[in-house]
């Protein structure tokens, strides 16, 4: 059974910065796509960003390129998000995912794991 726990989430003023961290299962950020999704309230759960398994390759959603960082840490049980220059926008709850195929991370519907969240607030 694959576990995942965030934290790290906060309220922060536009123009700040967090990092997000979600521990994994023993093995799983190196075993599995992984990947970000946020839920603002009323609205649906959205890609944010995605790290493959594979090669280590990212994506990020056109709203986060060049402000948010993916990344895992050597060990393979952490999952990070930087979130640099953070606007009211970026509020919602942070969700980290692990998928067992590649195309399914950038799927809400398709992920197979699921941490319960974080709740990251940006005042302007």
């Amino acid at each position: 059974q694959v576990q995942l726990v965030e934290s790290g989430g906060g309220l922060v003023q536009a123009g700040g910065s967090l990092r997000l961290s979600c521990v994994a299962s023993q093995g799983t950020v190196s075993n599995y796509h992984m990947g970000w999704f946020r839920q603002a309230p009323g609205r649906e759960r959205t890609f944010v960003a995605a790290l493959t398994k594979t090669f280590g390759s990212t994506a990020y959603s056109d709203s986060v390129k060049g402000r948010f960082t993916i990344s895992r840490d050597s060990a393979g049980n952490r999952l990070y998000l930087q979130m640099n220059n953070l606007q009211p926008e970026d509020t919602a709850i942070y969700f980290c995912a692990a998928a067992t195929s590649n195309w399914d991370i950038y799927q809400s519907s398709k992920v197979d794991y699921w941490g319960q969240g974080t709740q990251v607030t940006v005042s302007s």
